[in-house]
C-alpha cells in the first residue's frame, strides 16, 4: 500500500444536491448528523493502509478544505498525509479543472514526485465501505493496466450507471454511459463468470461502474498524455484505453450508493435507521473517521425516541423523535414532533444574549417536521409545520427559506423560519 497514491475527486458544482451544495461542495455535505461525505472515501483509504491521499477541489471548497485540515493529521513519524489540491493557475494552464481527467492531468506532476506503482482514483460523494487491499491485489495479480470496480445491477437500474461489458475473464471490452433500450441489452455480461451465484447472475446481468479506478502509474501517464482534449475519465479515457490497454473489471457485490441527488441522499439516511442497516456506522473494525469535537453525549430532558440516531451535544426538551437523524448540537423544543427527517445540527452553541433579535438555533416549541432535511445552523421557530401539506413535488421559496425537491422539504444552511410558518 505504500506504493499507492490516492486521488479523491471533489466533484463539480453539485447542482443535483442543491440547496445542500448552495455554500459547500458535495464532499463537504454533512452525513448522518456527525460526518461529511468525504469522510467515507478517506476512511476507506485509511482502513486499507493507503495514507498518501490528495483531494482535488474546485467549487465552494472552503468548508471542505477546513474540515480536511482539522481532521486528518498523521503523526510526526509517519509519511502519510491528506492534502487538498485546489484548481490553480500555472504557466502551462490558466483554466479551472474542465473534467475528471483534466483534474488528474493537472495534478499529475505532484503525484509523479512519489513514483507510485499504482494510482487509485476515487469519488468523494459515494457511500460504501470497500477494502482497497483486495482490489489492488487482484489488479496486480492479473497484470492489469487499469482496473475498474463494478457493481452488478438488475435491468431496471442499469440505465442509471455507466455500463461495462466484460468477457468471461473479466476483461472489459466496451463501455456505454447510461444506455437504454437495445444499447443497454447489448451490454449484458455473464456475471456468473465474475463470481456471482447463478441465480444472482441471472437477476443482475449488468456491470455498473462505481467510479473507482486503479491505474498502473505508467498507464495513467500514457492515457493523460495521449490526448489533452480528453477531459473525462469515464466517457473518454476508459473507452479509448479499451483498444490499447488491459482494462479489467473488479466485482464489488456490497452496498454502494451515489448520493448525489436529494432523493438518494434522503433515502440513504433513512436506510441508516434500519435495525440492520446496509451501511453500518457501528463497524469497529473499519471505522468512519471524522473531526473529533469533544462534545458531551445527547441530553434528553424528556420525550419519546423511536428508531432514531441522536448525535453528540444535542438537547431534546420533551419532544417526539421518530425515524430521524438528529445532528450535533441540535436543540429541539418542548412538544415538537420530528418524523422521517434529517436534522443536521449546528456548528456552535449560542447563548441567549448572543442571538440578539434572532430566533434560537434549532427547532422551537410545538413544531412539526416531517419528511424534511434541515441543514446546519437553521433557526426554526415555534408552531412551525414542515410537512408539505400541498403535496408539491418541486418548489423554490422566493425568500430562499426552504425548497422542495421530489416532495422532500429542504431547509438550507443558516435559514430562518419564523414562528407559525407552514409549508
Amino acid at each position: 500500500m505504500r506504493d499507492v497514491v490516492a486521488l479523491i475527486l471533489g466533484g463539480g458544482r453539485g447542482t443535483r444536491l442543491f440547496p445542500l451544495t448552495k455554500t459547500r461542495s458535495k464532499p463537504a455535505v454533512p452525513l448522518a448528523g456527525n460526518y461529511r461525505l468525504i469522510d467515507v472515501t478517506v476512511s476507506n483509504c485509511i482502513n486499507s493502509k493507503i495514507d498518501r491521499i490528495y483531494v482535488l477541489t474546485q467549487f465552494n471548497s472552503a468548508s471542505l478544505n477546513q474540515h480536511i485540515s482539522k481532521t486528518y493529521r498523521f503523526d510526526t513519524f509517519s509519511s502519510g498525509f491528506v492534502e487538498v489540491f485546489a484548481a490553480e493557475q500555472t504557466p502551462s494552464s490558466l483554466d479551472w479543472f474542465q473534467g475528471t481527467a483534466d483534474a488528474v492531468r493537472k495534478v499529475f506532476p505532484h503525484v509523479a514526485n512519489y513514483c507510485p506503482r499504482d494510482v487509485i482514483i476515487l469519488s468523494g460523494d459515494h457511500l460504501y465501505r470497500m477494502d482497497y487491499v483486495d482490489f489492488i491485489a487482484r489488479h496486480r495479480m492479473l497484470g492489469s493496466d487499469i482496473t475498474v470496480s463494478v457493481k452488478p445491477v438488475p435491468p431496471n437500474r442499469a440505465h442509471e450507471f455507466g455500463v461495462l461489458h466484460a468477457d468471461g475473464k473479466g476483461r472489459i471490452a466496451e463501455f456505454r454511459e447510461k444506455p437504454k433500450g437495445k444499447l443497454l441489452a447489448d451490454m449484458r455480461t455473464n456475471t456468473k463468470t465474475l463470481g456471482l451465484p447463478p441465480a444472482d447472475a441471472k437477476r443482475r446481468p449488468y456491470l455498473g461502474s462505481m467510479g473507482v479506478y486503479l491505474f498502473k502509474f505508467e498507464a495513467l501517464k500514457d492515457v493523460l498524455e495521449r490526448d489533452p482534449r480528453m477531459i473525462d475519465i469515464a466517457k473518454e479515457v476508459i473507452p479509448d484505453a479499451l483498444t490499447r490497454l488491459k482494462v479489467q473489471a473488479y466485482l464489488f457485490d456490497d452496498y454502494w450508493e451515489d448520493i448525489g441527488t436529494i432523493p438518494t441522499f434522503y433515502r440513504a439516511h433513512m436506510d441508516l435507521l434500519s435495525p440492520l442497516p446496509p451501511f453500518n456506522l457501528f463497524d469497529e473494525r473499519r471505522p468512519l473517521y471524522t473531526h473529533y469535537r469533544f462534545l458531551p453525549g445527547p441530553k434528553i430532558n424528556n420525550g419519546r425516541i423511536e428508531q432514531s440516531i441522536l448525535n453528540s451535544g444535542c438537547i431534546i426538551e420533551h419532544a417526539t423523535i421518530k425515524r430521524s437523524i438528529i445532528g450535533v448540537r441540535t436543540r429541539i423544543g418542548e412538544g415538537t414532533m420530528v418524523e422521517d427527517s434529517i436534522v443536521m445540527g449546528a456548528d456552535f452553541y449560542e447563548l441567549p444574549w448572543e442571538q440578539g433579535d434572532r430566533l434560537p438555533l434549532g427547532i422551537g416549541k410545538r413544531s412539526v417536521v416531517r419528511g424534511a432535511i434541515v441543514d446546519k445552523n437553521a433557526r426554526i421557530g415555534s408552531r412551525v409545520v414542515l410537512a408539505n401539506k400541498k403535496g408539491l413535488v418541486n418548489y423554490d421559496d422566493p425568500e430562499e427559506r426552504y425548497y422542495i425537491r421530489s416532495g422532500i422539504i429542504v431547509v438550507p444552511k443558516g435559514a430562518t423560519l419564523e414562528d407559525g410558518t407552514e409549508v
